[in-house]
């Protein structure tokens, strides 16, 4: 039931966020959060070359700013920008 919560409010996030309808490339990831422990899925846009290693470079910096350590990227998946 979770999971199934999970993937709705997902699904809600990317249609209601815009700025992902024009990006070139997206990265699934795991990341998480201590004190208390929270684990993260997500999925996040990325600028310049889609490689998971270009992702996990973005992704250090922008979850480190929120408070969350980047665990992997699972994949990243070129869309078409328009």
């Amino acid at each position: 039931m979770k999971r199934t919560i999970a993937y709705l409010a997902l699904a809600a996030t990317l249609g209601l966020t815009p700025a992902w309808a024009e990006a070139a490339c997206l990265a699934e990831y795991k990341a998480k959060r201590d004190n208390p422990l929270e684990l993260i899925y997500d999925i996040a846009p990325i600028t310049g070359d889609c490689t998971i290693e270009n992702a996990e470079e973005q992704l250090q910096a922008r979850l480190e700013t929120q408070g969350q350590t980047l665990l992997k990227v699972l994949s990243v998946n070129e869309t078409d920008a328009g």
